[in-house]
């Protein structure tokens, strides 16, 4: 079983929507119209439901940061490994499998 990954496959998954790798991964998300966002306009609140388990998560373009743990990451690859418990390696070939 492969440990690494391709710089190209890691720069393209890097740069994956987060929206877009959770509708891939079938994972549930609703943004929440009745967010105000305080620092950045462009921030939007999710209600996230991934693994049996409910997360709030504040998203500006690639960055999340989820309310309830405390804890935040950028991009695809992170919130994966956030979401569903996995380790990179495990994220990386989920989102793989799921075409990203």
């Amino acid at each position: 079983m492969a440990r690494s990954f391709d710089s190209a496959t890691l720069a393209r998954l890097r740069q994956v929507r987060l929206a877009e790798a959770l509708k891939a991964l079938d994972v549930y998300f609703k943004p929440d119209r009745s967010f105000e966002p305080v620092k950045d306009a462009s921030t939007q609140r999710w209600m996230v439901n991934a693994a049996g388990a409910d997360f709030e998560l504040l998203v500006t373009d690639l960055k999340w940061f989820d309310t309830r743990a405390g804890k935040g990451g950028g991009g695809a690859i992170d919130l994966c490994m956030h979401l569903l418990g996995l380790d990179f390696v495990g994220a990386v070939k989920l989102l793989v499998r799921a075409s990203l």
